[in-house]
């Protein structure tokens, strides 16, 4: 094993080489004021500049937009060594992220989106809360959101329900990128990094002209591999490893003054030896002291390999790997009216996913096979109108169309040690059941899910005070969902005896069925500001979400007789209504940002994954509505930038509840083989930490002919609960997570140059779980994934 990791390191470290050596020898003239990456901070005596965004659809600095939003740099997410959302959440304290694999990924903000925090509740027929985006062009799988990310410009993740201004309607918020744009002013950038665990990621760009004034282009890449952190005493391996690359070109065309077309095309890949949990905790249940794990485990002479999680122990004996990717087209088109602009964004996008999983988590035969091959593919066309300039009436106008369809091929084969583990060793009848009655046995199948989605939108800014300012906004959306979804079984011993077959079919059971739903409704939002000096904005605002109802693609619960909940099939469209007021304010010559936030958020209807606690194997969750949630908080965030020195901070409390959930999934401590739904009205909303923060510092320090850089990053959360069922064993402690780098440059003022510096990921090498899950047939055994230990390394940058 060591010979084959010491090759793809090499490999790796021959790859970045030829990743940087491309990007960089494209045709690039040399420039001695190439564009900054990062720029340089102000002096004691110089304000700080204004943090352009886009959320308007119109460039305006952050501190002049009436909503709670948070804005990284580009600068900052380099300094970060950031290259994808998980990593994002370390700035952005009220983004959560959730990836037991990249398939099942979700993010929320303030707690609400798709919640998905445990392996094998992802659900094609589940449209996201929380809208991803990247250079405009939406991304309708949460998966996506796992690849790393390269080459970008600035991050913003906007709060609340979105929609009346672009794109697809969110309840949640959304994650919007902006990579950086072609430039006429030739320029490359390189960087490598190489750490422990023989991490090595590169990543290079370059920028220039191809017919100077009319065409340019840029092209960007990036790629990272590290060995396993998880390491499996069986095999030998290390597992959860990363192996990713990514690669995006850019054409952008501007024929007149008036006119602007960007062509954007990008592929990103996702591999490694990945996913697998490790032993966690073990619950008890109500259930017979035989069916739970101490029992089940002394039977089969079983022991995990450690019952530390941060020993990082894992003994698996089924195939372990993730090969997915994605990629697409894109072109926009930015036509300036005069009074207005005319934009369209027509995109292409697909993913592809497999992967291979052992969902026992042992080292025994329960489950040898399960995994989803499966195929997305996504267009979209927008079409929006935005007025231009400072006037007492501003405006958005805009149509958007979407449509993408998934398939998949669910596989699922149990193992020798299946039905002892599962079943137990007679029928409740009192019918012996042979030790292998499922081995070999399994399902197949293939799934189908299409949706097409058509809006209007519209949204106005009047000054009706030279300091006042009222907006309004509306989005009428019209959705066509379908899905079709046909399993089969096959394998497993020969049988004909009734008990054993039913059984049988209490693990895994054909199914087929096919629904639609079909939605419209009105939405929109209303906002005042009060300008109340130049530095010093008030805001408060209402707006309504909603999201279309879903189709269970996972398959359906059973009833007590063993047979599908038809009626489970289709969910309701998800509700959403938000109050928010702020303060965004800037002093001290505006050196010092200070901005602040309060809102209250009820949703009906909120769209979940759940898991049927009633069944013997709960494998894969269904989807449900949840009669009622409310979530409320406060916000602040501030910035100080003096000399050298910029400071950043961000603090997020947050109450969210269930107000109605009369029956919910059961916690594992209150389970019985007759248990079938629990009451979880005024529980803690899952997923959500009562308080986050972030805190960030760069500290520059003049050297010579170049400066000393000083960056860290650091964020905390508090404790939550990792699993629908909110049980008591599922709990998830707090943790502090610090990042941080040194290095020194010869570069002053965006000039070419190199950097060469350290990097501590997890500096204090904090120990704490990411996710966890519940054991398929609820024995009590919980499993985790462990934080990454920590990481040191070098980092070589150049700038030409």
């Amino acid at each position: 094993m060591k010979s084959a990791t010491s090759c793809r390191f090499w490999q790796a470290v021959s790859g970045a080489v030829v990743l940087s050596g491309i990007v960089a020898n494209a045709p690039v003239a040399h420039a001695d004021s190439a564009p900054a990456v990062d720029a340089g901070a102000p002096d004691a005596g110089t304000p700080a500049a204004d943090i352009l965004v886009t959320a308007r659809q119109r460039p305006e600095p952050a501190q002049t937009v009436p909503a709670a939003l948070g804005v990284v740099s580009g600068a900052w997410l380099d300094r970060s060594l950031a290259v994808n959302t998980q990593a994002l959440t370390t700035l952005v304290p009220s983004l959560a992220y959730s990836s037991a694999n990249p398939r099942n990924t979700a993010f929320t903000i303030r707690g609400l989106g798709s919640s998905v925090v445990a392996v094998s509740q992802a659900n094609d027929g589940l449209e996201p809360g929380v809208g991803f985006y990247v250079d405009g062009v939406y991304h309708a799988r949460p998966a996506t959101a796992a690849f790393d990310f390269s080459d970008i410009e600035r991050v913003e993740v906007l709060r609340g329900p979105q929609g009346t201004l672009f794109g697809k309607n969110t309840t949640a918020g959304a994650i919007s990128l902006t990579s950086r744009l072609p430039s006429f002013t030739p320029a490359a950038t390189e960087e490598l990094s190489v750490g422990e665990r023989r991490l090595v990621q590169a990543r290079a760009s370059a920028t220039g002209p191809l017919v100077d004034g009319v065409l340019a282009y840029r092209l960007s890449g990036l790629l990272t591999r590290r060995d396993g952190v998880i390491h499996n005493v069986r095999t030998g391996a290390d597992q959860n490893s990363v192996d990713n690359q990514a690669v995006r070109g850019q054409l952008l065309f501007t024929p007149s003054a008036s006119v602007q077309l960007r062509l954007v095309a990008d592929y990103s890949r996702f591999g490694g030896d990945c996913c697998t949990q490790v032993y966690l905790r073990v619950g008890t249940s109500l259930r017979s002291a035989s069916r739970q794990y101490a029992a089940l485990a002394a039977a089969a002479g079983y022991a995990p390999p450690s019952t530390n999680p941060y020993d990082r122990l894992t003994d698996i004996d089924a195939g372990l790997g993730v090969n997915t990717n994605e990629g697409g087209v894109a072109a926009t088109l930015d036509w300036n009216l005069g009074s207005a602009t005319l934009t369209s964004i027509s995109a292409w996008r697909f993913w592809n996913w497999d992967a291979a999983n052992d969902r026992d988590y042992t080292g025994l035969p329960i489950q040898l096979t399960q995994h989803i091959p499966s195929r997305q593919d996504q267009v979209s066309q927008e079409l929006r109108l935005a007025s231009n300039g400072n006037r007492p009436l501003s405006y958005v106008a805009g149509l958007y169309y979407f449509r993408q369809v998934i398939t998949g091929q669910p596989i699922s084969i149990y193992g020798g040690y299946g039905a002892p583990w599962l079943l137990g060793s007679t029928t409740s009848n009192g019918t012996a059941i042979p030790a292998n009655l499922l081995d070999g046995y399994g399902q197949t199948g293939q799934t189908r899910f299409a949706v097409n989605s058509y809006a209007a939108f519209a949204e106005a800014n009047w000054k009706v005070l030279p300091r006042v300012t009222l907006t309004g906004g509306l989005r009428q959306t019209w959705e066509d969902k379908n899905g079709q979804y046909a399993t089969t079984v096959f394998g497993g011993p020969t049988t004909s005896n009734a008990a054993l077959i039913s059984a049988r079919l209490s693990v895994l059971r054909p199914q087929s069925y096919a629904a639609a739903t079909h939605d419209s409704s009105l939405s929109g939002r209303a906002n005042l500001a009060w300008q109340v000096t130049d530095r010093v904005m008030a805001y408060a605002g209402y707006a309504q979400g909603f999201k279309s109802g879903g189709i269970n693609m996972s398959g359906l619960p059973l009833d007590s007789a063993n047979q599908p909940v038809l009626a489970t099939a289709v969910i309701r469209p998800e509700r959403n209504i938000t109050w928010e007021g702020g303060i965004k304010s800037q002093w001290w010559g505006r050196r010092l940002t200070l901005n602040l936030a309060a809102y209250h958020t009820t949703v009906r209807d909120f769209q979940a994954t759940v898991v049927d606690s009633s069944q013997t194997v709960a494998l894969r969750g269904y989807l449900s509505n949840i009669p009622r949630v409310r979530v409320q908080g406060v916000e602040a965030d501030a910035a100080l930038h003096w000399g050298g020195l910029t400071l950043t901070g961000a603090l997020a409390y947050a109450d969210g509840r269930y107000t109605d959930y009369p029956k919910g999934p059961c916690p594992l401590e209150v389970q019985t083989a007759a248990t079938t739904a629990c009451d979880l009205t005024g529980k803690a909303l899952t997923g959500l930490s009562r308080w986050s923060e972030t805190l960030g510092a760069d500290y520059r320090l003049p050297a010579g002919r170049g400066e000393f850089v000083l960056h860290s990053d650091t964020a905390w959360r508090t404790s939550y609960n990792g699993d629908p069922s909110l049980s008591r064993y599922t709990w998830i402690d707090g943790y502090t997570l610090t990042n941080a780098s040194l290095a020194w440059r010869n570069r002053r003022d965006g000039g070419p140059g190199f950097e060469l510096g350290v990097f501590a990921r997890n500096l204090f090498n904090a120990n704490y779980i990411q996710n966890l899950t519940i054991q398929a047939g609820n024995s009590g055994l919980i499993l985790g994934t462990p934080s990454d230990p920590r990481t040191l390394g070098v980092t070589l940058r150049a700038w030409q």
